[in-house]
């Protein structure tokens, strides 16, 4: 049996009562260093997640739906099929309009202005993509890592006077 003058703690023939209080020790002693590596304390705010928002709004008798999104999480089928380049820096703008009720795509003039925090202006010039029972406006700009975009579109569906205005924005992660 030995004995060791610094834990006080000796080991023989109460060996495992000993072992487990020196394992109880040692996990003590670890989690009071995890402690002091500089974590968040009680009074740290935490980051609140940016919200994502609708994807869609009512503009009366349509419905509009959009997303932006980098380009690289496009199949690259779909990209070469509408001749995106995919890219985490480039961001894409789909939008599409709805007849309510009925859900059925209805042409509109969709125009954007696109500016990020800074007031930069950023050029996102749409294009219909057509295909079997679906109309789509998209439109592409580079993007920088951490960048967010406020999208200001304008749609007219056809048949309709007056523009609706739809504004969202979105922040880009390229790393």
């Amino acid at each position: 049996m030995g004995y060791s003058q610094e834990t006080g703690i000796s080991a023989g023939h109460g060996g495992k009562q000993n072992m487990k209080t020196i394992s109880k020790i040692a996990a003590l002693a670890c989690l009071s260093l995890l402690g002091a590596c500089g974590g968040p304390d009680a009074d740290t705010p935490v980051p609140r997640a940016q919200d994502a928002g609708n994807s869609f709004v009512d503009i009366g008798e349509h419905i509009v739906h959009f997303s932006a999104l980098s380009t690289d999480q496009l199949p690259p089928e779909v990209a070469r099929q509408y001749n995106i380049v995919r890219s985490k820096n480039r961001a894409m703008l789909n939008v599409s309009v709805l007849e309510k009720g009925s859900n059925k795509p209805v042409t509109a003039n969709v125009v954007v202005k696109t500016v990020n925090l800074t007031g930069q202006l950023k050029n996102v010039t749409m294009r219909k993509i057509e295909e079997q029972e679906a109309i789509y406006y998209i439109g592409e700009t580079p993007v920088a890592n951490r960048e967010t975009l406020i999208f200001d579109i304008s749609i007219t569906p056809e048949g309709v006077a007056k523009a609706a205005d739809v504004r969202f924005k979105r922040q880009f992660f390229t790393n």
